[in-house]
């Protein structure tokens, strides 16, 4: 499993109008508990099921100084869409999950309740100033059926239509339940009187009927169907050396189109970025210009399709399509 670092943070000026060493706030360092809207069956926050990866990311950038410490975590190159892709956020206690096929939101795992609270309509659940016991999370979201009873974990997992808890059972409780099934009516409190709290919150598609929590059931999460018409995924028709076609937006682009015909059909580019390096010089081989005229090639990056198109720096016509995927 790879695993990178991302940390944002902004430069300070001095007195004297020179750049000092930013400062960095140590992960892990208390920063103050942030408050999410929790959206069961759609999303918490600003991050909502079927997104895809590029719009969470757009999500983090516009927000640094809540979102300052991110981990992002991948199988390697040998088997990449063997795992999901994992946007983690230490600091506030809670990751998303992403399918590795459509790089869109699956699951998202709140695993330190301590550490992020959350909205539900004008409560608040979670956080260091509100646990979420089992009888806080029974009184704000209302009676369900019986959970079920992981023997092998010792946890006891609530479900709701598109989110879930879990509780650990101690062990001097757990006669209380059995394997499958809960024997205690609801709310479950122990016979002293305390009630557990939450381990762990999911939220995921509620438009099935699986129950997604901890262990395999996490399996269960699957992304949202993508809406009518949506252009993420579009089947692309390529004729080599002629044009592109888009079989949902009817879209004929040929090879050697102006950016400006480019932009027409596909709307604004969602980066536009200099070729660095020059490893595409051999689709220009039958050009006799000096190779390293080429490093004025640039690309539009057209994230939410999952393509870049590569344009000529000199004459500016349309070289090639990159797709993200076959």
């Amino acid at each position: 499993m790879q695993q990178l670092q991302h940390h944002q943070r902004s430069p300070m000026s001095t007195a004297a109008g020179a750049v000092a060493p930013p400062r960095r706030r140590c992960e892990g360092t208390a920063m103050g508990a942030i408050t999410l809207d929790l959206r069961p069956g759609l999303g918490i926050g600003p991050f909502t099921l079927g997104m895809p990866i590029c719009e969470a990311f757009a999500q983090i950038e516009h927000q640094p100084n809540i979102y300052d410490v991110v981990h992002v975590k991948y199988l390697d190159e040998q088997e990449p869409l063997k795992l999901d892709i994992v946007i983690s956020f230490p600091d506030h206690g809670f990751h998303l999950r992403f399918d590795p096929w459509s790089q869109r939101l699956r699951l998202i795992e709140v695993y330190d309740v301590k550490r992020l609270q959350m909205r539900y309509a004008t409560s608040l659940i979670g956080g260091p100033s509100t646990p979420a016991t089992f009888v806080a999370v029974y009184a704000l979201f209302g009676p369900t059926f019986p959970g079920i009873y992981d023997k092998d974990r010792g946890i006891y997992t609530l479900f709701y239509p598109g989110l879930s808890f879990a509780f650990p059972i101690p062990r001097q409780y757990t006669n209380c339940c059995h394997d499958g099934e809960v024997s205690a009516e609801l709310p479950l409190e122990f016979p002293d009187g305390t009630t557990p709290v939450t381990c762990r919150v999911s939220v995921y598609d509620g438009s099935s009927d699986s129950k997604v929590g901890v262990g395999s059931l996490m399996d269960k999460a699957s992304v949202p169907p993508l809406p009518a018409g949506s252009l993420y995924m579009e089947e692309v028709h390529a004729k080599l050396g002629e044009e592109l076609w888009f079989t949902i937006g009817g879209q004929h682009i040929p090879f050697g189109a102006s950016p400006q015909d480019v932009w027409t059909e596909l709307g604004r580019p969602c980066g536009i970025h200099q070729k660095q390096v020059d490893q595409m010089v051999i689709h220009s081989a039958s050009d006799p210009r000096p190779r390293t005229t080429l490093c004025g090639d640039y690309f539009y990056n057209y994230f939410s399709r999952g393509l870049d198109i590569l344009f000529d720096g000199q004459v500016y016509l349309f070289l090639i399509l990159l797709p993200y995927q076959v």
